[in-house]
């Protein structure tokens, strides 16, 4: 089933967006000019670039088949969805069990504006897109689609996928995430990558630099610092590591570990 209450919202187009960013990288076809520009120069202080992203998003692919073959998880909550490069999460997950259901959440107006993409869901299944910030956790939790789409009593798999780094210290991080997991029951999942520089510091430190030169500053964090958003939940094997080394398949590109920016982890909320 699908929700097609999505309405367009006017663009920017003249200032990148991590999003669209992400979507250059990755030779995708919604960006413009602003985003093409901030892309080439990421890329040109960091050649991996491209690397790290394919690999953030193999995680997310990962981590969604395990929920939903390994632990039964039929519903989900993914935070920062970015623009509808399939396959997407909910043909990952509806590919194992056609009966899952997905909320996305963005809040670039482009992703809004390409949003009925990511409500082609399955018979069995339910797919809707809420327009909104991780920073208003309320927002996303209190939205009609939220409420519509998943049952607050059944577990769900909130997934933070390649964009803590854009939330800093003082916007509460820890706080958010916890206020997205608190209503939701024991037994619910957090998925979730998280940015740093440990691997490649001076690479990973100019790339820092362009996204903050073009108004979109990170935080890279150290392992100590990425465990600490899975502090009171139990994390699944192997623990944090990075994202091309968590549960790898045979078909995953190989990596170097300096290509690679980003810790991965999945855990449990007990109870």
């Amino acid at each position: 089933m699908r929700e097609d209450a999505v309405t367009r919202e006017p663009l920017d187009s003249g200032t990148a967006h991590s999003a669209r960013v992400y979507d250059y990288i990755l030779g995708g076809k919604n960006h413009y000019r602003a985003d093409e520009a901030a892309g080439d120069a990421m890329v040109e202080v960091w050649p991996a670039l491209p690397v790290h992203m394919r690999a953030n998003r193999a995680f997310m692919h990962r981590a969604g088949r395990y929920l939903a073959r390994e632990k039964g998880i039929r519903q989900f909550l993914d935070i920062g969805t970015g623009l509808p490069t399939s396959p997407n999460l909910h043909e990952v997950v509806q590919e194992t069990a056609p009966d899952s259901r997905v909320v996305y959440v963005d809040n670039d107006p482009i992703v809004l504006n390409y949003a009925r993409a990511l409500l082609d869901s399955t018979p069995e299944g339910r797919t809707a897109y809420v327009h909104a910030d991780m920073r208003d956790p309320e927002a996303i939790l209190d939205s009609p689609d939220f409420r519509r789409t998943l049952d607050p009593d059944e577990p769900v798999a909130l997934t933070v996928i390649g964009i803590l780094h854009f939330i800093h210290p003082s916007d509460d991080d820890h706080g958010l995430i916890q206020r997205l997991l608190d209503p939701l029951p024991p037994g619910s999942y957090l998925a979730a990558t998280i940015g740093t520089a440990d691997f490649a510091p001076e690479e990973v430190g100019r790339v820092a630099e362009r996204y903050a030169a073009e108004g979109m500053p990170m935080v890279l964090r150290t392992h100590a610092e990425a465990t600490a958003f899975f502090d009171g939940l139990e994390l699944v094997d192997p623990g944090v590591v990075q994202v091309h080394k968590w549960r790898p398949g045979p078909d995953d590109e190989p990596v170097r570990d300096a290509d690679i920016a980003m810790y991965g982890a999945l855990a449990r909320k007990p109870g």
